[in-house]
């Protein structure tokens, strides 16, 4: 089986949406699956990889390109689904 790509945009989103809208995304996702986070709040960058932790999901990759920041991330064994 192969894992599913997906990205989410929030830029122009100020703490805590990305973090909440994030979760939301995740949730709808499979275990495995890939989320790549666009913002443009720099806090993103610790926020989402805290989240992470937290919630048990990987963070594969950060990083900044121009006015935005991005995290890589891959959803773990529970992703918060409410089914």
């Amino acid at each position: 089986m192969t894992e599913a790509v997906h990205e989410l945009d929030v830029r122009r989103m100020l703490c805590p949406m990305p973090v909440i809208k994030t979760q939301n995304k995740v949730r709808t996702l499979a275990t495995g699956d890939c989320l790549r986070v666009v913002c443009t709040d720099p806090g993103a960058l610790s926020d989402i990889p805290a989240w992470c932790r937290i919630n048990g999901h990987q963070v594969l990759e950060t990083g900044e390109a121009g006015n935005e920041v991005f995290v890589v991330l891959r959803v773990g064994e529970d992703n918060g689904a409410l089914f």
